[in-house]
């Protein structure tokens, strides 16, 4: 059954500014147009491209906010286990080790996983992991370990654990008000992620306000997740990955990449920021991040250097991604 299509330009996505350039020698080759958003520590809006209020899916960017739906659940995860729920891991063995770990201590196997079966991500780690004569599996797809901590819920609060992904399990319904009371808004659209389980609807603006909440946070679920990313950021992305580069590079942040283009990014004054890049090509999310932090007086770097997207021609660098003057000091101000 085919779901209707919204009108032509209904979406706020459809209107959304150019926000990133792909320039190769002198000509602008591409363009990404997208939203980003900046909030304060009293979760108000102080820098937005685009209509950040508007309902978006965060996909895995969600998953701090569901990882304090399962703590709130009774789900007993810290440190790098509960980093690795965070996370939409790389598949490296340290993540697959702690993610059997996760299900051990629930008295689980693998088996209870329901997330959709694939190969590591990190492709380092695929060549291995293959060559080692394994297929495709729910262990290690990049997921896992938000299911290992779904399935740690289950037992604790002694829910079945056959049915976790159904949107009406309580499970699922906790995360929910977790999500709500996180973002401030309310969730209007429920689907199905990439990996099997709910994604559930919130405005870039939320995303950005439930991380410089959970960043803040000085007590509870919410402070217990924002350190175990903060100390173990390896676990929430991976050796190359750039989601784990970003926290290095900001002491005492959380970030979290998402599919289709999504970052969110806490820091520990409270403030958020979020990333949408409307084509769902992550080549431009860094980039715009580094100019909104640069917009926050946050520069360093470190994170220059995860600015810096590179436009390749022969084996060499012929042009870059280039952030547009609609991010940062271009757009000050709710409703910029």
């Amino acid at each position: 059954m085919t779901s209707p299509t919204p009108a032509a330009g209904s979406t706020p996505l459809a209107q959304a500014p150019v926000i990133a350039h792909v320039v190769r020698g002198e000509l602008v080759e591409s363009v990404h147009h997208g939203l980003g958003v900046l909030t304060s520590a009293a979760g108000e809006v102080e820098v937005a491209v685009g209509d950040v209020r508007a309902a978006m899916f965060p996909r895995s960017s969600n998953k701090p906010m569901q990882a304090v739906g399962m703590l709130r659940s009774g789900a007993e995860l810290t440190g790098r286990h509960l980093a690795l729920v965070c996370a939409s891991h790389s598949g490296e063995p340290f993540h697959l080790d702690a993610v059997q770990e996760n299900l051990q201590a629930a008295g689980l196997t693998t088996a209870y996983l329901q997330n959709t079966p694939s190969f590591p991500i990190d492709e380092q780690a695929k060549a291995a992991y293959v060559a080692a004569g394994n297929g495709a599996s729910s262990l290690a797809q990049n997921c896992s370990g938000k299911h290992s901590g779904m399935l740690a819920a289950c037992v604790a609060a002694g829910w079945d654990t056959q049915t976790y992904l159904s949107p009406e399990h309580p499970l699922q319904q906790a995360i929910r008000e977790a999500v709500e009371d996180l973002s401030g808004d309310t969730v209007e659209h429920v689907a199905v992620d990439g990996c099997g389980a709910p994604v559930m609807s919130i405005s870039l603006a939320g995303l950005a306000r439930s991380f410089g909440r959970i960043a803040a946070a000085g007590e509870g679920p919410e402070k217990t997740v924002g350190d175990a990313m903060r100390e173990h950021p390896q676990y929430v992305g991976g050796t190359r990955r750039e989601v784990t580069q970003l926290m290095r590079a900001v002491p005492g942040s959380i970030a979290k990449d998402g599919a289709e283009a999504v970052l969110a990014m806490g820091l520990p004054d409270g403030r958020g920021l979020a990333v949408k890049v409307t084509d769902g090509n992550e080549r431009a999310c860094y980039a715009v991040a580094v100019e909104l932090l640069r917009t926050a007086g946050i520069e360093n770097e470190a994170l220059d250097r995860l600015a810096e997207v590179r436009v390749m021609g022969h084996g060499r660098q012929v042009g870059s991604v280039v952030v547009t003057d609609a991010v940062g000091a271009g757009a000050q101000g709710e409703g910029a």
